[in-house]
């Protein structure tokens, strides 16, 4: 208990003395605290991007969901090569043409201010509330699952000793995101992916060992090692692809957490093979998060767990020595922690530049954003914790409840409208601004409609259905009115070199699709 104690407390010495080293003053420019001087290399756009992805959640409750349906669960993972590489070749290079500090501003001169602020705030909503509590929710949740008796000093309650490690994590993050804004948390990015990614194969070749080897996944568990599950499953239907290549473009194309790295590359080519790289991070991620579930589920073939979510806490608490369980410690906290510093910097990015300096103080100085940002992490703290409270009690009164899928849904009733509006104004040619935001407004009762009509649909599914309508609509009347852009217009690459690699990429998901059919 000592040695892992010991571990952890220099995991988070070390995390604040490399956030704090570059600490900037109060004199910072906005593009230096919010976009890092655009000057981030391919790797920092790599490692933090997909250090941002990783959450707690993946290690818990993917990682239980792998242990009931297998490398099924693998496509959510995978399958971000799409919006990986619709980012790097699409999106991005409109972003960075227009040198845009958010999303927001790249909207707004396409679609007009009323869609773009409708844009903004719903993700500064979503993301304060939503996106933060649940990170802080989900690495609070699985650290005391599984380090229960480690925390025990703080309460005998496991609520209340939950709740305090939500609210210490999120004090510890927003201190350094607050005092060094982006390129604090791109350093600590950087660390915390190093931590998490050695933590992962330390659990992944445990659980392989343990099972016997690589080949006895095929001869213990073939059941599970099907990438496509029957249309009518209820959680993992094969259909589900074509709603998660859509919802896609919504995290890895118009999400300001994930993008902002993007912005911040000092150039495209270091932009493009950055998230290229971060593509065949996933692949890497997919592996150290889906198959320990599978070994385990091999492993407990005769005697299996009462509790899918009980898979990583067995794994650790049973195979795993002392010393070792404190590194698996640090790799939970960071890959909450590297996921909550980005959220607080894009909610506060969002917030000063298109609302404070939009709408409240047009003529706000540097240093007045800077400070409206500021101001925001503490606000979002609050939130972020409050609704990270609100989570750990709903679960603690139901922890059979599937949170993972339930917190999906209510993500994607936005989500689906994000996704109409960032692709009507990369693909359509002058789309019609009132047509616009009703087309984003459009997909919360869309979906409200297809609960009712089909109530057994697949929510995945649903979105899909949902986001296809919504943006058919807008495109149908806006390419009659306007006619369509040429397809060229479309794919922008660095270099020669760049497309080549790109094209391989997206022959590799392909190739994993039919191999793993």
């Amino acid at each position: 208990m000592l040695i892992d104690l010991c571990i952890v407390l220099i995991y988070f010495a070390v995390i604040m003395t490399v956030a704090l080293r570059g600490r900037v003053g109060d004199d910072v420019t906005g593009e230096e605290y919010f976009l890092s001087n655009r000057n981030l290399k391919w790797y920092s756009v790599a490692i933090s991007t997909i250090a941002t992805n990783v959450q707690g959640y993946q290690f818990l409750g993917m990682m239980g969901s792998a242990y009931l349906y297998g490398l099924a669960q693998g496509m959510f993972e995978i399958n971000a090569m799409q919006g990986i590489l619709m980012a790097a070749f699409i999106f991005v290079p409109l972003y960075l043409k227009d040198r845009v500090v958010t999303i927001t501003q790249f909207i707004e001169k396409r679609l007009g201010r009323a869609v773009a602020v409708t844009y903004s705030a719903a993700n500064i909503i979503l993301l304060s509330t939503v996106g933060l509590g649940a990170a802080l929710f989900w690495g609070a949740y699985a650290a005391d699952l599984v380090f229960g008796e480690f925390f025990v000093f703080i309460s005998d309650s496991r609520l209340v000793r939950t709740a305090v490690i939500v609210a210490a994590l999120g004090i510890f993050s927003a201190i350094y995101t607050y005092f060094g804004g982006l390129g604090a948390v791109v350093r600590t990015d950087i660390v915390q992916f190093t931590i998490l990614t050695v933590g992962g194969i330390v659990i992944l070749l445990t659980a392989v060992h343990h099972l016997g080897g690589w080949q006895q996944l095929y001869v213990k568990t073939p059941e599970l090692m099907h990438l496509h599950l029957p249309a009518d499953h209820p959680k993992l239907p094969w259909t589900a692809m074509f709603g998660l290549a859509l919802l896609n473009i919504n995290y890895w194309c118009a999400n300001q957490s994930v993008v902002q790295r993007s912005l911040a590359a000092r150039s495209l080519r270091d932009a493009q093979i950055g998230l290229m790289a971060g593509g065949v991070m996933k692949y890497f991620m997919a592996i150290i998060i889906i198959v320990p579930g599978i070994a385990l589920a091999g492993i407990l073939a005769e005697n299996p767990l009462a509790e899918p979510d009980q898979t990583f806490p067995y794994l650790v608490t049973t195979y795993l020595p002392v010393g070792v369980r404190g590194l698996i410690l640090c790799a939970l906290f960071a890959s909450l922690m590297s996921t909550v510093d980005s959220l607080f910097n894009s909610i506060a990015t969002l917030f000063s530049i298109d609302i404070y300096k939009g709408y409240l103080n047009k003529n706000a100085t540097d240093r007045e954003t800077v400070a409206a940002g500021r101001r925001t992490i503490i606000f979002v703290l609050c939130t972020g914790v409050v609704m990270g409270w609100i989570l750990l009690n709903v679960k603690l009164s139901d922890t059979g409840a599937a949170f993972t899928h339930t917190l999906n849904e209510l993500r994607y009733y936005i989500n689906s409208g994000i996704v109409v509006t960032i692709c009507a104004t990369a693909f359509l040619l002058r789309p019609n601004h009132k047509l616009a935001l009703l087309a984003f407004v459009s997909t919360i009762p869309l979906h409200l409609l297809f609960i009712h009509l089909y109530p057994e649909m697949n929510y995945i599914v649903r979105a899909g259905w949902v986001i296809s309508l919504a943006f058919g609509i807008l495109a149908t009347v806006t390419l009659v009115q306007n006619g369509a852009r040429n397809l060229p217009d479309f794919f922008r690459a660095a270099d020669g070199r760049m497309a080549k690699i790109g094209w391989g990429l997206l022959l590799s998901l392909i190739v994993l699709h039919v191999i793993f059919h």
